[in-house]
């Protein structure tokens, strides 16, 4: 194993993450988090993050969140500022790859900045930082944020995340999911205000509903938020199910989300934050990719289950195969998902459905 990029002789005291977006990408932060909680017991964390990521994270213990509006531009920039006036860190973690991030980043005083490998690091973040973790080629996005553990001397073999899940959120699970069936919790549209071009066919997800139901007695959540075109999404599905979903889309808070899909057998979702949190609950989840590439960004626990028709996608979009495209690079073409077909899920949930224990056989009618 290579040195570590910054020579700490003891743990440090104070130590500032910046991570802002997207809850994916926080989940993944999260396990650099817990690694250096565990190796740094005494250390004070503060995590500069965006409002809708901490209401997943930002009841975790031990932690101060210093809570910004990502689109805020300038303004999040002088609420950092204003948050941390008179404040000094012994290192900064700074693990946004953006503009915004490098901008943030400025309002905090650290006489350690760590950041990316200058391969891996996108619009100049070397500039706002003076300390490197290695690179990791070809690696998916939670081992090279993993490196910045690594980079601290805090080497990760088992990483832990350890999501808080409110107890009135699993009452509320509670309440809407049946205590004596499987649940199947299907989460369909990936960022619904853009990105589309990671979305599956409602007409897939209604097929795969059906299958779940019919044959291997699953109940079937769908799960969303409150976005037109999510409830728009859901409104197809259900009118093509032959099954009757329960039907959570925009009726269900982060942390609620977080509750059933706790109680869910498994997750069937395209590339998007609800894989992740799914993951790093232990759900499997059956991550459906075609314009991403999965071993980039794939439920990091998950690899067995994933559909993976991204070589067909980039050989079909650039001509060529995967190995000679850049890592990482995305099909923006929603036609692209149609390459996975209704079978290439049903037999990954049919194998997955195999795995688990047999469901107990009813007790006989007592006689009258």
């Amino acid at each position: 194993m290579s040195a570590p990029a910054i020579d700490l002789p003891r743990p440090p005291g104070a130590v500032c993450l910046l991570r802002l977006a997207a809850i994916g990408d926080v989940c993944h932060t999260l396990a650099v988090l817990r690694a250096l909680q565990d190796a740094w017991p005494a250390t004070r964390f503060t995590w500069l993050i965006g409002a809708t990521e901490a209401r997943v994270v930002g009841d975790v213990p031990d932690v101060e969140f210093v809570v910004l509006e990502k689109r805020g531009g300038p303004r999040a920039y002088a609420d950092a500022r204003r948050a941390l006036r008179g404040r000094r860190f012994d290192l900064l973690l700074h693990m946004q790859n953006s503009w915004r991030g490098n901008l943030v980043s400025l309002a905090v005083r650290a006489p350690l900045r760590l950041g990316f490998h200058r391969d891996q690091t996108k619009d100049q973040q070397w500039l706002f930082t003076n300390r490197r973790c290695a690179s990791v080629p070809r690696g998916h996005v939670q081992d090279v944020l993993l490196g910045f553990a690594a980079a601290c001397g805090v080497p990760v073999d088992a990483p832990r995340w350890d999501l808080p899940v409110p107890d009135e959120a699993r009452a509320f699970a509670d309440r809407v999911l049946p205590a004596d069936r499987p649940v199947l919790t299907i989460s369909p549209c990936a960022n619904a205000r853009r990105r589309n071009w990671r979305n599956w066919t409602a007409a897939g997800y209604a097929a795969v509903a059906d299958h779940a139901a019919e044959r291997h007695g699953m109940a079937v959540v769908l799960s969303g938020g409150r976005t037109e075109a999510e409830a728009r999404y859901r409104d197809e599905i259900l009118a093509r199910t032959r099954c009757e979903p329960i039907d959570l889309v925009g009726g269900s808070s982060l942390k609620e989300l977080l509750a059933v899909l706790e109680r869910s057998t498994a997750l069937v979702c395209p590339d998007s934050g609800p894989a992740h949190l799914g993951s790093a609950l232990g759900v499997p989840v059956i991550g459906l990719y075609a314009t991403t590439n999965p071993d980039r960004a794939r439920p990091y626990r998950s690899a067995r289950w994933v559909v993976n028709r991204y070589p067909d996608a980039v050989r079909r979009a650039f001509g060529c195969a995967v190995e000679d495209v850049p890592f990482g690079r995305r099909v923006r073409d929603p036609s692209a998902m149609e390459l996975i077909t209704v079978e290439d899920v049903t037999s990954r949930l049919d194998e997955l459905a195999a795995t688990l224990p047999a469901a107990p056989a009813p007790s006989p009618a007592r006689p009258r």
